[in-house]
């Protein structure tokens, strides 16, 4: 090994050693390759003139509206959950299920892949699941054991089933490395990557996953042995639409018109924020005035998507359909003025504003850091150096993508997904993507292998948020027994998605 590759060995050691003291994980992945580097440059193994890039790097990241759809779909989620609205949507499911424990395990099921396309932040599904839906998984006759692997699992949906962030971050790492990769190997008109095919990439395999976990619990739930289950009760078709219409026509909205290729994920994310502001004021009004403002304003975003959707959404300002238009954008206007007003007196949109500014910085950080980290690494020549090695590997094409699915799933122990993205998919994507190996399939085996490795004990972060608000009566053990069997239905999953790549390449073919 050259002295430049041993300097690489030793700052990874000193990266991951940093992280797991506890220090801010952004201080620890720009501050470690920039000391590294200095030092580097005093024994004469670095140039220094590599960092006066870093500035343009951070302002690539500032500038990228791809990026502006991360803190939109937080805040869409941040307000659909402190809302409860999640929380009456499973209190309707429990009501509609009661009395079958299969029933109400399949109804969380069901209730998480909707949250999951709703809000995407893993931490904060888990500990709602934990404090709405336990108890009445528990009451129902579920085992403690199969409601608390449940939970785990279905609280880490969002990492696949779309729109994810996780997959908007992704796209646009995937993307950028799927642009130089192929340039480096000679093709200088790659078709690009967008985070519309991986959303079209993801569809597919997240319902595949949903399936096996229900279809997992229907073959081995087994109530236990004295509970009486609460009886089913007759719910209102009214109440049941009232509830469940309108996040689903949302997910509709937002998804369909990234697929439907009438909207960026940044635009979409932008309607997203939208609907759900106007549900949560909603719900959090009982003024009669208030609700058909905002009620008026839904139905005109929605509306006004479908036509797109449809090729009717274009016209002159001066014909009929253009003034209607115009007059739907007004009352949306309105709508989201009179909603914002209402959670403001709530305190309701001030603590998600608040949340989303959290959430975003702690990313937006971790994507800036991790320019750096990238920046020295080719500094060193780690790019060179990594391509060698893959392409060194025996067993074709297929090799290097099994080397990179091992490495995150082993760090998923101990690193966030955000953290995952921004150092392998710079670093090691790129040996991968200059085959001709799909960028959608390798981005959704990346995302759900994150979701894999955020549930295997004993490091899983899944199973940390659970234990924070799970009661003391579920030991740790039994935690662990109850995720086993999703981590192995995770890892078949996973096999099935290498061995079928058209699962992720089939619906991105068909549309785009």
């Amino acid at each position: 090994m050259s002295p430049q590759e041993w300097i690489l060995l030793v700052m990874f050691v000193a990266l991951f050693a940093g992280i797991l003291s506890g220090i801010p994980a952004m201080l620890a992945i720009a501050g470690v390759p920039m000391v590294t580097a200095v030092i580097a440059a005093q024994l004469g193994y670095f140039n220094l003139a590599f960092l006066n890039f870093f500035p343009a790097r951070v302002w690539g990241v500032m500038t990228n509206t791809l990026l502006m759809a991360v803190p939109l779909f937080v805040l869409m989620g941040v307000l659909l959950e402190r809302s409860r609205l999640a929380e009456r949507m499973l209190q309707v499911l429990a009501r509609l299920m009661g009395g079958s424990p299969r029933g109400m395990a399949l109804s969380v099921l069901f209730f998480s892949a909707i949250i999951a396309a709703s809000t995407g932040i893993i931490g904060a599904t888990i500990v709602m699941l934990v404090l709405i839906a336990l108890k009445p998984m528990l009451a129902a006759g579920v085992p403690r054991r199969q409601a608390s692997g449940l939970i785990c699992a279905s609280g880490t949906l969002g990492q696949i089933i779309p729109p994810s962030i996780v997959l908007v971050l992704l796209g646009d790492q995937i993307g950028n490395t799927y642009l130089e990769a192929q340039q480096r190997a000679g093709n200088f008109a790659p078709q690009p990557v967008s985070v519309a095919d991986l959303f079209a990439g993801a569809l597919v395999p997240g319902v595949l996953l949903v399936g096996l976990y229900g279809l997992w619990l229907l073959a081995t739930l087994r109530p236990v042995r004295g509970a009486v289950p609460p009886p089913r009760v007759a719910v209102p078709l009214g109440e049941v639409l009232f509830t469940f219409l309108p996040p689903l026509l949302l997910i509709l909205a937002v998804l369909g018109s990234i697929l439907a290729g009438v909207a960026t994920a940044t635009e979409a994310a932008g309607l997203g924020a939208v609907g759900a502001l106007l549900m949560a004021a909603f719900v959090s009004t009982r003024a009669m005035a208030e609700r058909v403002v905002i009620a008026a304003a839904g139905l005109s975003a929605f509306t006004l998507v479908m036509l797109r959707m449809a090729g009717l959404g274009r016209a002159a300002i001066d014909t009929p359909a253009g003034m209607l238009a115009l007059l739907a954008a007004g009352l949306i206007a309105v709508g989201v003025v009179v909603g914002a007003l209402r959670l403001w007196r709530g305190q309701l949109l001030q603590a998600s504003l608040v949340e989303t500014i959290r959430v975003s910085g702690m990313v937006f950080g971790i994507v800036i850091a991790a320019s750096m980290l990238a920046l020295v690494f080719r500094g060193f020549g780690g790019d060179r150096t990594v391509t060698a090695l893959m392409g060194a590997l025996p067993g074709g094409d297929l090799t290097p993508v099994l080397v990179v699915m091992l490495v995150v799933f082993l760090l998923g122990f101990i690193l966030d997904a955000v953290e995952i993205i921004y150092i392998v998919v710079p670093l090691l994507g790129a040996a991968v993507l200059m085959s001709d190996i799909s960028p959608v399939w390798f981005a959704v085996l990346i995302a759900m292998n994150l979701q894999t490795s955020f549930l295997t004990p004993p490091f899983g972060f899944a199973l940390f948020y659970f234990r924070s608000v799970a009661p003391a009566t579920i030991g740790t053990v039994e935690i662990y027994r109850g995720v086993l069997p999703f981590v192995l239905l995770q890892l078949g999953a996973l096999a099935i998605l290498v061995a079928f790549p058209q699962l992720a390449t089939w619906l991105p073919d068909r549309l785009f």
